[in-house]
């Protein structure tokens, strides 16, 4: 038997090999968790107690038709519209637009399969999300890496000068993991011009959008008619219901590039599980006051983690952050960042994923995953860090 050097030549998650390290800790001190970005608290109560009158259907372990529930597809169209429209102009999403799938990574997967090629390239801002690094080399598709300011925002017209003949996609993450950096939407539009121009679909993760500062629309590319020409959003109810295990996510696109996709999520999946898609249609019904209440709870954490890391504890600094992170860049010039990780989760019971799982070389940034903290443990890490960065 011969393994493909795809896989044998790819680092495997960060999230597993951080965790790795949780196996050597000797203290009993209780960990400050800032590994994962998935919600550790419990789903809404609607939720829970649908996904259990669905295990006790009959029809509850069937295979869901293929284009999705017509019940979630329906329910998602007109939380977009809600969420995408403006006082002064109503944007419409049909209901075959919308493809659930098993998460948002799958997502991904699936479409970046559809568009691409071996031997293609895939655009994508730096630091980039990891999984979508991983993909595409396990996939042969080169990702080619623009480079951000210190704003940590992408520029269209360096993304210009990257293009060539096997240039496919524009992928951007807002707000992004790992910086939690909210595009701006006249940025994103500039992506959606610039790939448009070349012929490229723009593939826009918004995994987070509902973690946003703000509630204005995160872009208006919906009011354009010719927005399915280039456009392909992924979406995760994951975060929002939080229900991470269930895996649902949703590609909104075309219908000739639903239609496409359709072919890959059949061959692996044959569709995202009917009792999770049940569950995401219950808090989609039943739900958003409960998710509005996550949101604002999260946010008002972000403040006191914002003002934690002002007093940069231990010489470790905040760069960005927003949704679910923190991007810090830690103090130590001669030690390497995975070694920063290592001593930080022994020594000082802090867990945190290395930056350079998001980033083609090594520049001391550390991504925090605060929102999993409470007040009070965010408090704890500003002390934790402040320690660490006289014994490191």
């Amino acid at each position: 038997m011969r393994l493909t050097n795809r896989t044998k030549n790819l680092t495997a998650s960060p999230i597993a090999e951080a965790h790795a390290w949780l196996a050597h800790r000797t203290g009993d001190r209780p960990l400050l968790d800032l590994s994962q970005a998935a919600p550790n608290y419990p789903t809404a109560p609607a939720v829970s107690a649908r996904i259990a009158e669905v295990a006790h259907e009959a029809s509850g372990g069937f295979y869901a038709p293929p284009p999705g529930l017509p019940s979630l597809n329906e329910a998602f169209a007109v939380e977009l519209a809600q969420g995408y429209s403006t006082p002064t102009e109503a944007v419409t999403i049909a209901h075959d637009q919308i493809l659930p799938t098993a998460g948002c990574n799958q997502a991904f997967c699936v479409v970046t399969s559809t568009i691409t090629e071996p031997g293609d390239e895939v655009i994508m801002s730096v630091p980039y999300y990891f999984n979508h690094d991983m993909w595409l080399k396990l996939d042969g598709v080169k990702p080619v890496y623009l480079d951000t300011g210190a704003d940590l925002l992408p520029d269209a017209n360096v993304a210009r000068d990257l293009i060539t003949e096997r240039t496919r996609a524009l992928v951007l993450v807002s707000p992004g993991n790992p910086t939690g950096v909210t595009i701006p939407p006249e940025l994103i539009h500039d992506f959606f011009d610039l790939a448009q121009e070349h012929d490229l679909a723009l593939i826009l993760d918004e995994t987070y959008r509902n973690f946003r500062e703000t509630t204005d629309p995160p872009h208006r590319l919906f009011e354009r008619a010719d927005w399915e020409s280039t456009l392909i959003g992924l979406h995760s109810f994951s975060k929002d219901l939080a229900i991470p295990g269930y895996r649902v996510g949703a590609v909104v696109a075309g219908r000739d590039v639903i239609y496409e996709i359709m072919k890959l999520v059949d061959c692996v999946q044959i569709s995202a599980p009917r009792i999770s898609q049940e569950a995401v249609v219950a808090g989609l019904q039943h739900g958003l006051d409960w998710r509005a209440e996550q949101v604002e709870r999260i946010l008002s954490n972000l403040q006191i983690f914002r003002s934690v890391m002002a007093e940069e504890p231990g010489g470790f600094t905040l760069a960005s952050s927003g949704a679910f992170f923190g991007w810090v860049r830690h103090p130590f010039v001669d030690l390497p960042t995975a070694d920063v990780v290592k001593r930080l989760v022994l020594d000082h019971d802090v867990l945190v994923i290395p930056g350079t799982a998001f980033t083609p070389t090594d520049e001391r940034w550390l991504r925090m995953s605060y929102a999993n903290l409470d007040p009070d443990q965010l408090v704890e890490l500003g002390r934790r860090l402040e320690v660490a960065g006289r014994d490191l």
